[in-house]
Formats: C-alpha cells, sequence, structure tokens
C-alpha cells in the first residue's frame, strides 16, 4: 500500500493539470469521475500496476471524463441492438384452388354398362376418356338411376384416384355426382354439349384453364388426401351449375351441372 501511494503522488506531480487526489473524490455535475471507475480497494491488487493509467496521460490526451465517454458501450447493451436473425420465408399451405387442380377431371362417356354380379347396389361401367382403352368404373348408383340413363351418356371422371377392388372388380376411377342433404336423390354431373371425351375439365374463368398444373399421381392424390381436401367446397347452385367455391366447373364446350338438385353436395 505504501507503494502505491508514493506512484500516486508521483504521478500526480507530473500531471499538474489534473485534479489532485482530493478533487477527485468529488467530481463536478456531469463529469465523470475516473476514481469511481477503478476497481474498490476490496478487490483491487495491491500492486501499483493499476496506476499505469494515470502516469500515461499526457497534458494532450483526451479529458478523463472523454476517455470515459468514449469506451465501448457494455455488452448487454450491443446485443440489444443486434437486429433479429431472419426465420426465412416458408411456403404456406396450397389453397382449395391449387389443390382442386392437382385433380384429373376429365369428361368419359359410357361406352356399357352393367349389374355387378356381387353387388346388388353397384354397376360396372366401362367409360371412354380418352385413353386406347376404356376404363372400367364401378359405381353405387343402382339405387338411384334406372341403367338406362347410364348407357351411351357423357358424363365427369375423377381419373387419378388410386384404383380400389370392389367385390373383384378392379374399379379405376369415379363418376361424379350431385346429391341432397340426405343422400336420397343423386344426379351425375353433366357436361355442356359439344364436351369430347378425354378432355379435362377446370374451375374458373376461360383464362384460369391455361393455369392448370399437371394433375397428381393417384399416389399423391391418396397420399396427400386431395380429394377428401377438396370434396368438401364442392356443391351445385341454384341453377345447379357444379362449382368450387365460387368457381364453375367447365368443359371446352361450357359449364358441367347437374339435372335438378340445387345446393347439393358433389362427389
Amino acid at each position: 500500500m505504501a507503494a502505491a501511494r508514493m506512484a500516486l503522488v508521483s504521478c500526480a506531480r507530473r500531471l499538474p493539470s489534473l485534479p489532485s487526489p482530493l478533487t477527485l473524490s468529488r467530481p463536478r455535475a456531469g463529469a465523470v469521475s475516473f476514481l469511481a471507475a477503478q476497481p474498490s480497494p476490496a478487490t483491487a491488487p495491491r500492486s501499483g500496476r493499476n496506476l499505469a493509467l494515470f502516469c500515461s496521460l499526457s497534458p494532450t490526451s483526451p479529458s478523463l471524463t472523454e476517455a470515459a465517454v468514449a469506451l465501448p458501450p457494455p455488452k448487454a447493451a450491443v446485443e440489444e441492438t443486434k437486429p433479429p436473425v431472419p426465420s426465412g420465408d416458408e411456403k404456406g399451405e396450397p389453397t382449395v384452388e391449387e389443390l382442386a387442380g392437382l385433380l384429373d377431371v376429365r369428361v368419359g362417356r359410357v361406352v356399357k354398362a352393367w349389374r355387378h354380379p356381387e353387388a346388388d347396389t353397384l354397376y360396372v361401367e366401362e367409360v371412354d376418356v380418352g385413353e386406347a382403352e376404356p376404363r372400367t368404373i364401378c359405381s353405387g348408383l343402382v339405387n338411384f338411376l334406372p341403367i338406362e340413363e347410364l348407357q351411351d351418356r357423357n358424363v365427369i371422371v375423377l381419373a387419378n384416384l388410386k384404383p380400389r377392388n370392389m367385390r373383384g372388380i378392379k374399379s379405376n376411377g369415379m363418376l361424379m355426382a350431385a346429391s341432397d342433404a340426405s343422400h336420397e336423390n343423386v344426379e351425375l354431373l353433366i357436361p355442356s354439349e359439344g364436351s369430347f371425351p378425354g378432355e379435362r375439365v377446370w374451375f374458373g374463368s376461360e383464362e384460369e384453364k391455361n393455369r392448370q398444373s399437371d394433375p397428381a399421381s393417384p399416389n399423391q392424390v391418396q397420399k396427400k388426401k386431395i380429394w377428401e381436401a377438396v370434396q368438401p367446397h364442392l356443391r351445385t347452385t341454384d341453377n345447379c351449375i357444379a362449382v368450387l367455391g365460387d368457381k364453375q366447373m367447365r368443359t371446352s364446350a361450357g359449364l358441367v351441372f347437374c339435372k335438378s338438385l340445387q345446393g347439393a353436395r358433389v362427389s
């Protein structure tokens, strides 16, 4: 301690422009006390090493108050001013319209229809959907439509469902129909006159036809439950036109509709 006191006295003699040790203990208002920045006596080292700061100052050096202001801000203050780390753009969930664009809905023509030999409620149809061979499709329409209404008739087919075994016959698609809330009345969806087998159906305006995406594979439709996500949004209007939300179902020849069911669900 004696050595430290001697060093302080020596520094004070070399720097006559600095305040005396007595005045340093009471800084002016608004000034920074350089004694307050030093370690407390309880924690200060017993050597005079920390007094080198005082001895190194010259009359041309910045004042102690300026030196204290020029010190870098505390670490915590720097961290508070850091900009937040961007989380990155995350792709949102697809809309119902986008999911509907992944469905392969086509115009079909029933070439032949007959009763399923092992199921009383099923018809079996051979349907031309623009492919090399007609598709075999099973439909639970026996209780709703006479078979004569199926023969040689244009229909709407959901063509990219995964094939299902229906009592020994593999069904490769689904005829789309409208039904009332009680499911007591069912009517097939009908494409406008002049629609041709195999053409793809879309929802919306003529311009939206050109923005259709490629249909998903049957495995994708099943795995991502695309049909289950779209079907609740399909219905018929007061004019019996099939719509997805407010977008009308269309072919190249015009709208898709049913005979008479208004506000019906479509499946």
